[in-house]
């Protein structure tokens, strides 16, 4: 956390939480364990966090640490604003170290939300270390399956701004709510903007 700043860390209140794998080795090896979080994890997400929100956002360092320190400061404000814009009641923002995507199922079964967010660092590549990620599930359980999600890719500077990536993660996740589901039965709409913000 120290990597975002203690003034931005101190008006999300943002906390810390930890999958089963126990490292960044363990981590790499271990996948499964990246989908679960570890017992005291669990406890403080059930003690910090309302159930049943309209929009619970998490913050995974994923595989690029980078990404979710250059990438959040500019992203997490947008997304409050327009989440509160919208009407929607926004969860407790929290950290995951370790995780994997399938993460977002435990999320849904501990704390209900219409829609669960995602925001991850994404695999360093030729072009940049900087990219972030942002997976959402409608209603996440532990029945659900990649096919269930939906993803919006190479958050940064060069690819989707920051304001267009906000824009769209919540165009799509109103677009959940009216269907009801999220995943390969939910496009995003053919033309969005971050006009849309303001």
């Amino acid at each position: 956390m120290a990597a975002f700043g203690a003034a931005f860390v101190q008006e999300w209140r943002l906390f810390e939480t930890y999958t089963r794998a126990a490292s960044k080795h363990e981590y790499l090896l271990r996948p499964d364990l990246g989908r679960h979080f570890e017992d005291n994890s669990r406890a403080e997400i059930q003690k910090r966090c309302l159930k049943g929100s309209d929009l619970q956002i998490s913050i995974g360092d994923g595989l690029s640490v980078p990404a979710v320190s250059i990438q959040i400061p500019a992203l997490l404000p947008l997304l409050g604003a327009g989440a509160r814009g919208r009407g929607w009641q926004l969860g407790q923002t929290f950290i995951i170290h370790h995780c994997r995507v399938g993460i977002l199922n435990e999320i849904g079964e501990m704390l209900e939300p219409r829609v669960a967010l995602l925001l991850i660092g994404e695999r360093p590549g030729l072009a940049t270390a900087e990219s972030l990620s942002a997976y959402m599930s409608y209603r996440p359980g532990n029945q659900h399956t990649d096919a269930d999600r939906n993803l919006i890719s190479n958050i940064h500077s060069r690819g989707v701004a920051p304001a267009d990536a906000v824009a769209r993660i919540l165009n799509l996740a109103a677009r959940m709510i009216k269907a009801g589901g999220s995943g390969y039965s939910v496009k995003e709409e053919a033309s969005w903007s971050s006009e849309e913000l303001r």
